[in-house]
Formats: structure tokens, sequence, C-alpha cells
């Protein structure tokens, strides 16, 4: 018998434990899940508003799978939260198909976005306000320190380490015409540099200025030479791939399933629940 046949025999029974434990564990998620919808005495609790996460979409499969899983992370933090996918073009379910899905009920819109732009302002807020759901839109994912958080992992998983005085980042986002997303691409890059005590230059792949490859220019014109590309993406795709190709050093890997991101991904929907509460209770009671 070869080693090769006794080690896959003896994995097996460890293969056997790790998937028993794995339903297990989506066994109990899934109870807490129910149970949460109950209350001491027995009556069942109001479900809460849905989430619903609106991710941009993409023809690269990739992106999709990441958004997907990130959604079943979100889902493991919160249970008993019904959580949804829409998508704004290119992927299934789109945006409108999700709501229309809901009917009447409550829902909160978390953009899968990493800036202000048209499509936070204009294109969410419109599909919204057409749907038979009661909904509300969350900010943007960013800027947010969680997201440096998941940026700097990134960065140590690609093999980033610091050298004060050669070493910098280029921030590397999708790019938007409107001034407020460079913005706040520009105030993440300010909070990663904090992070990593080195410059961090924001750069786009489209509509915007610079280019990847022209902030590489710039740092290494400020004598700085071993340049990392972070990509400021939340997942695979077009964009990301050509941001990390133009790496003259490292590239780190899109935010994607990071803890920080589904932790974000719940902060801006208690955070518009908490908007919603705040500005019910200063309106004026009405006098009869």
């Amino acid at each position: 018998m070869t080693a090769t046949s006794k080690t896959s025999k003896s994995d097996a029974p460890r293969d056997h434990l790790d998937s028993t434990a794995h339903l297990m564990n989506r066994i109990s998620s899934q109870l807490a899940s129910q149970l949460s919808l109950v209350s001491l005495d027995g009556s069942r609790r109001p479900e809460p508003p849905a989430l619903v996460v609106v991710a941009h979409g993409s023809r690269d499969p990739r992106t999709l799978r990441t958004v997907t899983a990130l959604l079943d992370r979100v889902r493991e933090l919160r249970p008993g939260l019904p959580v949804h996918l829409g998508h704004i073009e290119l992927n299934e379910p789109l945006l409108p198909d999700t709501l229309a899905s809901l009917g009447n009920a409550e829902a909160v819109l978390v953009p899968l976005l990493l800036s202000r732009g048209y499509h936070v302002k204009r294109d969410i807020p419109e599909m919204a306000a057409a749907a038979p759901a009661r909904t509300r839109v969350a900010a943007a994912l960013g800027p947010h320190p969680l997201l440096v958080d998941a940026l700097h992992d990134r960065l140590v998983d690609a093999g980033w380490r610091k050298d004060a005085q050669r070493t910098g980042v280029v921030l590397a986002a999708a790019g938007s015409r409107d001034p407020q997303s460079a913005t706040d691409t520009g105030r993440t890059a300010q909070l990663l540099a904090d992070r990593l005590g080195v410059p961090v230059i924001p750069a786009y792949a489209s509509a915007a200025r610079p280019t990847v490859q022209e902030a590489v220019h710039a740092l290494t014109a400020r004598g700085r030479r071993h340049i990392a590309v972070a990509s400021y993406f939340t997942a695979p795709g077009y964009f990301a791939t050509q941001c990390a190709q133009a790496a003259p050093w490292i590239a780190s890997a899109p935010l994607g399933t990071h803890p920080a991101m589904a932790r974000l991904v719940l902060h801006r929907y208690d955070q518009a629940l908490a908007t919603q509460a705040a500005a019910s209770h200063r309106q004026p009671a009405l006098v009869p």
C-alpha cells in the first residue's frame, strides 16, 4: 500500500467529522434564526426590516461568487435578519426584481459600493422609490475604519513589509466623475496612510485621475522603491485585475469576504435604522 493511500484512509474519518461539524453549525444557525423571532412569552416578534445588499454587478463570475459568500457571512453574524441581494446591472437578481419580491415589506438598502457617486445618489434611490417595498437607503460603505482594517490585512497577506523611507502604496479604486467619490477615496487613502506610516496615493481604473501608473510614477519620484497596490474593490473583476497588473511590487486581493466587510454592511444597516428612528423622534406631535 502506498503512502498516499494510507493518508487518504486516515483522513477519511476527519473529513467525515468536518462535514458533520459543518452540518451541525448550519442547523444551529438556522435554529438560532428561528428562536430570535420568538419572545419570552412565546409570541412571535415582528420581523426586522430586510437587509438588501445592492451590488453593482459584473460579467466576471468571480464577482457574484464573492458577493454571495459575503452575504453568507452577514447572515452568520445576524441570525434572524432577512438578507437579500439585488444588482444595479449585469447580474441577476436585479434590484427592482428583489424589491418587487418583498411586496410592501420594510427594507434597508445597503450599497456594496465604497464611495458616493451616481449609483448611490441616483440609481439606487430611484429604483427604491419605484418599488412597492417601504425602503430607506443606507450610506456607501466608505470611508470607514473597518475598510482600512481590511485593506491592511489584505496587504499583509500579499507580503507587505514596511520600510518607512522606501515603501509606498497606491490605493486603486474604480473611479467616478462625481467629485464626492474622489473625496471619499482620498479620505480612505489618508486613513490607510495613517495606519501604515507611509505615503498612500489614491488612483483610479477609469473616469478619474491619476491612473495607477501615474500614481506609481509619482511615488517613484519621491524616492519610493517598493510600491504596493492596495485593491480597493469589493470583489475580483476586470478593473481589479487591471490595477493589480500595474503593481511594480505587490498587489493585494480585493476586500471580498474579509470579516470587516460583513461587519460594515451590518453597521450601515443599523445606522440607517437609527437615523430613521431619530428622525421620527424629532418630529413634533400632531395637535388635534
